[in-house]
C-alpha cells in the first residue's frame, strides 16, 4: 500500500448517527403523498441519495413533478421533525482531529445536499478541519455512483493510490472502488461484515478506528487488520 495523505468521509451514519433517521424521514414524507412504504424496506437503502431512494421506492423522479415534491418534503421532515435529535457518533470529532494532526488532508463526500450537509457537520464541531466538503449539488449521480467520491479526491488534488475512504454501507464501499479508492468501513451504519467485505478493514466507528489507530493504515501500517 501507499502513502495515505488524504482522506474521504462520510459524513450519515460514519461521523453521526443519522440513518435510520433519514429512513423515518423517506416514511413520513412518502406517507403524506399517499406511499405507504414500510420502515423495513428504506432502511437498506439509506447511504443512497435521493436520485437513487425515491425511484426505487416509487419509480418517480426525484427531479420533477411529484417525485421532487416528496423529494423536498422528505428535506424538510429530517430538518424539522429528526435533524433536532441527532448526535454525533462517539469519537467523532477527535478521529477528524488525529486525522489532522497527523497531517491528513480531509474532505467529506456525502449524498446529502449542502445546506443539510453543514448541519449535519455541525453537529461534529470539525467543519473547520476539513480541506474540502462535496455533497449530492456536487455531482450528476449519487452512491453508489463515484461522482461525490471523485469531487472529493479533485478537491484534495492528490493521486487515488494516496487517499482511503471512510464509510459505513456497501454504497460507500462500492462507490469508493469505482473511484479506485480503499475504503475502511464503519458498522455504526448498522451493516454486517458481509456486506462490508471489501473495505481494506471494518471498525465499530470513530471511536473504535481511534483506538486502534496505531494498528491502522492511517498510521502508516502495511496490512489493516479486519476487526470482527
Amino acid at each position: 500500500m501507499g502513502q495515505i495523505r488524504g482522506v474521504i468521509l462520510d459524513v450519515d451514519g460514519t461521523l453521526v448517527e443519522s440513518n435510520d433517521a433519514h429512513a423515518r424521514a423517506w416514511v413520513d414524507a412518502l406517507a403524506e403523498f399517499g406511499y405507504q412504504v414500510p420502515y423495513e424496506r428504506v432502511r437498506p437503502l439509506i447511504g443512497m441519495g435521493g436520485d437513487k431512494v425515491l425511484p426505487l421506492l416509487t419509480g418517480l423522479s426525484a427531479h420533477e413533478g411529484k417525485g421532487k415534491q416528496i423529494a423536498e418534503r422528505r428535506d424538510e421532515i429530517f430538518a424539522t421533525r429528526y435533524l433536532p435529535h441527532v448526535r454525533p457518533l462517539p469519537g467523532a470529532r477527535e478521529l477528524l482531529a488525529r486525522l489532522r494532526e497527523d497531517k491528513l488532508k480531509l474532505a467529506v463526500a456525502s449524498s446529502s445536499r449542502e445546506d443539510m450537509l453543514r448541519k449535519l457537520l455541525a453537529l461534529v464541531g470539525g467543519e473547520n478541519l476539513l480541506d474540502a466538503k462535496t455533497s449530492s449539488d456536487d455531482a450528476d449521480d449519487s452512491k453508489p455512483d463515484p461522482d461525490i467520491v471523485k469531487a472529493a479526491l479533485r478537491w484534495l488534488g492528490l493521486p487515488a493510490e494516496q487517499v482511503v475512504m471512510i464509510g459505513d454501507t456497501p454504497y460507500d464501499v462500492q462507490a469508493a472502488a469505482r473511484a479506485r479508492i480503499r475504503v475502511i468501513a464503519f458498522r455504526s451504519g448498522a451493516w454486517k461484515d458481509a456486506d462490508l467485505q471489501d473495505a481494506i478493514a471494518v471498525y465499530d466507528g470513530p471511536e473504535d478506528l481511534l483506538r486502534n489507530y496505531d494498528k491502522s493504515v492511517l498510521a502508516g501500517a502495511d496490512v489493516a487488520t479486519r476487526r470482527r
